[in-house]
């Protein structure tokens, strides 16, 4: 196979359909989504070194991952053709690294495409880049923040409201600017104050007119006196 080119997409349908387009100088294989995360068991996280994320192979990703490996040996370089979103140039990172896609002896390219047609995919070939590290830098910031916050935060909830709840990076901060903002609203003390306008007319034109120099009128006696 060696003469071949080995194409990685996420999801098998993909596959199958960019298969059928580029024909028999390229396999196209699909990763199933993600082939690296964070451990289930632990935080997984090394919050005194920078907040380094420690990455293994899931159980349901390592035979997808063998046979990945497996057809780099046997194909001359690989195509990360993953989606153009965070997640997919995440998922070609990872490839990169589960399938020790250095560059030189196992050379990759990254492309993407818009649309799954025969002529974009073609052009995607023709203009191959490198992995958009920014965007693999806000998918990991997203992912070590979602543990951070669910791993912390739930066996707080479950100790203090209820088993099974579980907290989010977003929907708890949500969660505390409403309370803040409800506690704010019961601690406002009303306060009376009142305004002064003035009917004028000028040339058989009438307008209105409103006090601006005097502030705080806190009474209807004050407003009378005025």
């Amino acid at each position: 196979f060696k003469e071949m080119r080995l194409v990685i997409v996420e999801s098998p349908t993909k596959a199958k359909t960019i298969g059928k387009f580029l024909g028999s100088e390229y396999q196209v294989l699909s990763s199933f989504g993600h082939v690296r995360d964070l451990p289930k068991g632990d935080l997984g996280i090394d919050v005194e070194n920078n907040f380094e994320p420690r990455y293994i192979i899931p159980t349901k990703a390592r035979k997808t991952v063998k046979l990945l490996i497996q057809a780099v040996k046997e194909t001359e370089s690989t195509i990360l053709a993953t989606d153009e979103d965070r997640e997919g140039e995440a998922i070609s990172w990872h490839l990169v690294k589960a399938l020790k896609l250095d560059g030189d002896k196992e050379p990759y390219q990254r492309i993407v495409f818009h649309e799954i047609t025969k002529s974009a995919i073609e052009e995607a070939l023709k203009n191959p880049r490198k992995i958009d590290i920014d965007l693999v830098d806000s998918q990991q910031a997203r992912r070590i923040l979602d543990r951070l916050v669910g791993y912390k935060l739930s066996p707080f909830l479950w100790k203090k409201v209820a088993r099974g709840l579980s907290a989010g990076r977003v929907q708890s901060v949500t969660v505390r600017l409403v309370v803040e903002r409800e506690r704010e609203i019961q601690k406002f003390v009303p306060q009376e104050f009142w305004q002064i306008e003035a009917l004028l007319s000028k040339a058989k034109k009438e307008f209105t007119a409103f006090l601006v120099k005097k502030e705080g009128i806190k009474n209807q006696k004050e407003a009378d006196q005025i």
